[in-house]
């Protein structure tokens, strides 16, 4: 149903409830004028005849019978003459007022009061006064059927004219559903003109606002996407350049610890050959064949560690548990005075290479932060999965993150953020309070891990 035509319904209702108001009303006060009307003429007729038949109390029926007759119709009463034996000896003429005409019979229930006979008692018979409310009746009919046309014809012609004066104010929006109408085909370029009426143009104003906030959203949307589209594709090419950058590294890792270490294992033997052939015989060469010797331990303490940081032997060979521990013992070693704790509360022996690396990396990472900038005395590190992902966590009570932590140059934090997001997941780096800082890394599952 259109607004148009419930506001002229609601208006309708509302004038045909005021116009049975008034019928009502018109009704009521028509019901009271017929009521005084009968009760005053009966009782005038009644106290008139009564007066009569005391006058002449020895009157016979044909003498009252005469008297009526030259009385005639009295207004408003019906009369009847009974004799001893309740026979009717005479009865008032039918109303020459309107006479041939009635009101309708729905009508004079409503307006018509109960009928009263009043009896005068006689020598020879009685003397019945009944009241006649027809022509009174018949007097608030003609009346009330001017009333009833002119009503009907004012709700009529006020609903038609509310009608069309509704339909032109509501123009304005029917040009507005045109408009919507075409925005929802694909044409934001809409606006609406200027249109009368101060609500109508707030509606118009509001509405090219809208489509003009509607078009630059859907630009920007589009731009968003791209932008998106473009940052997907960089994460794409980021994570290849990572796996490259990872098996480089442990190329040269195994490069390293299989070439370069059996060259110092063997000028460490060769060394150890000398001091032993000089011992006792020449002090200078067996000091010089310790030096080797030594440096032979220093060199290969350093490839340990560079092979380690490039990557990780014991991740390849032995898993990330392994490497973990690995890492975790290498920091105890270095950092004596810190308490460091790893939990792990999941297998680790069947995930990606990918996830794997990603995980040893931001542990390492983390760590490294921790040990380096926090002046922590306690780090805790946890791994496990929930919920379809692998939950990495690595806490500690030093001073926290810096003020400008999140300005450009802090790459490892960045590198971590990149790791997590190439592989589905999200980083989160935060303060602690009172002290201390949390990284916590979710990374969602490629395949199922077996709950211990």
């Amino acid at each position: 149903m259109s607004l148009r035509l419930q506001i002229n319904l609601i208006i309708g209702v509302l004038l045909v409830s005021f116009a049975s108001l008034l019928i009502g009303m018109q009704l009521q006060d028509t019901r009271r004028s017929v009521e005084d009307e009968m009760e005053g003429a009966n009782m005038v007729a009644t106290q008139l005849l009564s007066r009569l038949q005391a006058s002449n109390s020895q009157a016979n029926l044909d003498d009252m019978k005469q008297f009526l007759i030259k009385l005639g119709r009295v207004r408003a009463n019906e009369i009847e003459l009974l004799d001893e034996h309740a026979n009717v000896v005479y009865h008032s003429p039918p109303p020459i007022y309107k006479a041939g005409r009635d009101a309708p019979e729905w009508y004079s229930r409503i307006v018509s009061p109960s009928v009263r006979t009043r009896q005068i008692q006689m020598t020879q018979g009685q003397l019945l006064v009944r009241a006649d409310p027809s022509r009174a009746v018949l007097d608030g009919w003609d009346d009330f059927v001017p009333m009833l046309i002119t009503l009907f014809s004012g709700v009529c012609a006020v609903i038609f004219c509310v009608y069309w004066l509704v339909g032109r104010a509501l123009q304005p929006i029917q040009q507005v559903v045109q408009a919507l109408g075409s925005v929802r085909s694909g044409n934001y370029d809409t606006r609406l003109p200027e249109m009368r009426g101060l609500e109508a143009q707030m509606m118009g104003q509001a509405f090219n606002d809208m489509t003009q906030s509607l078009q630059e959203g859907i630009d920007a949307r589009d731009k968003a996407h791209e932008a998106t589209r473009a940052l997907a594709q960089n994460r794409e090419l980021t994570q290849v350049i990572q796996s490259r950058i990872e098996e480089v590294r442990g190329q040269i890792a195994r490069e390293l610890h299989d070439e370069l270490g059996q060259q110092v294992t063997a000028i460490k033997s060769v060394g150890m050959a000398i001091a032993h052939r000089a011992k006792g015989v020449d002090s200078h060469i067996e000091s010089s064949a310790q030096m080797v010797m030594d440096c032979a331990d220093a060199i290969y303490e350093e490839v340990h560690q560079l092979v380690t940081k490039l990557r990780p032997l014991a991740l390849d060979r032995f898993g990330l548990k392994d490497a973990l521990q690995d890492l975790l013992e290498e920091a105890r070693s270095r950092h004596t005075g810190i308490q460091i704790t790893l939990n792990i509360n999941t297998p680790l022996d069947k995930l990606e290479d990918n996830l794997a690396t990603a995980i040893y990396r931001i542990m390492q990472e983390s760590l490294t932060n921790a040990l380096r900038h926090a002046q922590a005395t306690r780090i805790d590190m946890e791994l496990a999965a929930m919920d379809g992902n692998l939950l990495l966590e690595v806490r500690d009570n030093g001073q926290g993150p810096p003020q400008n932590w999140q300005q450009s140059g802090h790459f490892g934090v960045v590198g971590m953020g990149e790791r997590a997001q190439g592989l589905g997941g999200h980083l989160v780096f935060e303060a602690l309070q009172p002290h201390g800082a949390r990284v916590q890394a979710v990374l969602p599952l490629s395949h199922n891990l077996p709950h211990g």
